[in-house]
């Protein structure tokens, strides 16, 4: 573990976040899990700053004048030249005027160019006692000094203010100065820093029980699906009836198998069509990012156009009723085999292409929660792929299947209303999410969690065959709602969906553009790293509102199920647990992240998922 370089309560300088300044600043303490110093501003404002962004008080010493010092070397120079003057030369009072005047410029141009660098030193900042004010372009106060504004707006576009004052005093760097940082020292006026290599380290935060928790899980997994689908086909569906064990050979058809595949490569085929925008993902931890081709929605349209011609041509869909425990079995083998190659290929990836979570060395806790961050064959990535393609779609296609399958096995013209409102519930849910489908690039699961078998079993099992539990069970357990219950319902589904998407979409909108003018209402806490911590709108009210909204939206979904059996809700009791431990790890990563930024919003927000309760 490398030592610590500055010590508690020495006076350094420290860089403001966002911006290209640096400020007396005192160390306070020093995390050796983060590697972050807290440092104290001189109003008292106390950040989380990496090493990186400390500087010694030396650096920022500037030297004597070079001006005042050569200057009267140059005039003896020139004085001693002029005296012996040819005869063609003009007269000696305009020759020493000439001389001055070049003298005069060579000073001012350096005096400026001191004065552009001295800048970050030299100009004196208090930080605003109220950070979490969003800043809107102007002062506070007019007698509040000007340099609070400046300060603010390098802070938002510290590239743009630089360019502006480069361009004010019409200077222009070197091109082989252009990717160097000029700072103070001692002994040179320009000192290059070379851009130091972010090193991968291994995964020392274990989660999931470790090694032994999650081979746990790679075997319970699979278990907890193979159990609920086998209770939903029983006429009593209780805790206590536990189901018999099916034969092995009832698990497996080979026909099943294949139609597995020729359904991923399907929605392989369509993701690869050349239609829908190419967007920019978010920098990963060399800075570079990666390009995604979003057309979700549009495969999603040729799959519903592809299932009609099937039911056009009297194609049996609810034949995925009949052998819907088969067609878990055969996607389960399927994500298995897909993990397998997954860690395989990883083993050859390079150490900046490794998932930060998933690189513990452990050979099972890798190959659970994923070795490689973004495994991609060409331009084609699997993890964006299999986000929400196959599982996500087929989850549609599933309940479908299903509200055919009870139209025929109950001698139905229609489907029931239960149906009718699970169905349509999941069918908002689903299309929210491919509508929005470049949401998706700033979720953990594509920013910090790696491609294994958590994803993979996660996306093309659990998903399709577990939150399609409602639809299966009705099929086989009935069961009648009135409209104004119906209405009920509905209600509460949409009020958890606002919850969800107007949270989502005010994430997404200030992860991509802080600076977005449709933006300027919402408040914030700058932190270390240059981003912030909404503290209004729905972030200002839990930590976690698009959790909320799920968890509502979950309910809604398990209501007309009725209340004979609690197997229907499952998954509200699943979806709680999850992102329980969803919250438990973000609040890790986020302390880790932010530092006493975050303590800072953990006491504005106290909060977490559910307001005054938890």
């Amino acid at each position: 573990m490398p030592s610590r370089k500055y010590a508690d309560g020495e006076v350094v300088m420290g860089r403001w976040p966002g911006s290209v300044l640096y400020y007396e600043v005192q160390v306070t303490s020093y995390d050796d899990v983060a590697h972050l110093y807290t440092v104290k501003y001189k109003d008292g404002t106390e950040l989380a700053l990496k090493e990186s962004d400390i500087r010694s008080q030396s650096s920022f010493k500037p030297r004597k004048s070079q001006s005042s010092s050569s200057s009267p070397s140059r005039r003896s120079n020139t004085r001693s030249r002029s005296r012996s003057r040819s005869p063609g030369r003009p007269a000696r009072g305009r020759r020493r005027s000439a001389s001055q005047s070049r003298e005069h410029k060579d000073d001012k141009k350096k005096t400026i160019q001191e004065t552009t660098l001295a800048l970050p030193v030299l100009v004196l900042f208090k930080p605003s006692e109220n950070n979490t004010k969003r800043y809107n372009g102007e002062p506070e106060s007019t007698e509040k000094n000007d340099t609070s504004c400046i300060i603010l707006e390098q802070k938002l576009k510290p590239d743009l203010e630089m360019k502006r004052v480069l361009e004010q005093y019409s200077l222009r760097p070197r091109k082989d100065d252009r990717k160097r940082e000029e700072i103070y020292s001692e002994k040179k006026t320009f000192v290059a820093v070379k851009p130091v290599e972010k090193v991968p380290t291994k995964t020392k935060d274990l989660e999931f029980g470790g090694r032994i928790g999650t081979f746990t899980l790679i075997l319970f997994l699979p278990a907890t699906v193979l159990y609920l689908l086998s209770m939903c086909k029983q006429d009593d569906p209780s805790l206590l009836n536990f189901p018999p064990l099916p034969a092995l050979e009832s698990l497996w058809e080979w026909r099943v198998f294949g139609i597995t595949l020729l359904w991923f490569f399907l929605q392989a085929a369509f993701h690869l069509l050349p239609i829908g925008k190419v967007v920019e993902g978010l920098p990963l931890s060399n800075g570079r990012k990666l390009q995604y081709r979003i057309n979700g929605f549009y495969a999603f349209i040729l799959t519903a156009a592809a299932i009609g011609v099937l039911l056009y041509f009297q194609f049996e869909l609810h034949y995925l009723y009949d052998h819907f425990v088969q067609f878990a079995v055969s996607a389960a083998a399927f994500s298995l085999a897909l993990s397998i190659y997954l860690y395989v290929r990883s083993l050859k990836a390079p150490e900046e292409e490794l998932a930060p979570g998933g690189n513990s060395g452990y050979f099972i806790y890798d190959f659970f929660t994923g070795h490689e961050l973004n495994p991609r064959i060409g331009s084609f990535d699997l993890k964006f792929f299999c986000e929400l393609r196959p599982g996500l779609i087929g989850w549609v296609v599933i309940n479908l299947a299903m509200l055919l399958a009870e139209m025929k096995i109950h001698n139905l013209s229609m489907p029931s209303l239960s149906m009718i409102l699970v169905n349509s519930f999941q069918f908002l849910y689903v299309v929210d999410a491919l509508w929005f489908e470049e949401a998706v690039l700033t979720t953990m699961d594509i920013t910090h969690d790696g491609f294994g078998f958590m994803l993979a079993f996660g996306d093309l099992v659990w998903v399709p065959f577990v939150y399609s539990l409602q639809a299966f069970y009705l099929v086989g357990h009935p069961t009648t709602i009135t409209w104004p219950v119906a209405a009920a319902i509905t209600v509460l589904n949409c009020i958890g969906y606002y919850i969800f998407r107007s949270a989502n979409s005010q994430k997404n909108s200030f992860r991509r553009n802080p600076a977005d003018p449709k933006l300027a209402n919402l408040k914030f806490i700058p932190t270390a790293t240059g981003k912030g911590l909404l503290v209004t709108g729905w972030w200002g009210f839990v930590r976690h509102p698009n959790y909320l909204g799920d968890i509502i939206m979950a309910l809604a979904w398990s209501l007309p199920c009725g209340f004979n059996h609690i197997l229907p809700y499952f998954y509200v009791i699943y979806f709680i647990c999850l992102l329980v431990h969803r919250e438990a790890r973000d609040e890790h990563h986020c302390k880790q992240k932010y530092g006493l930024a975050w303590e800072r919003y953990c006491q504005r927000v106290p909060y977490r998922i559910f307001p005054y309760i938890y």
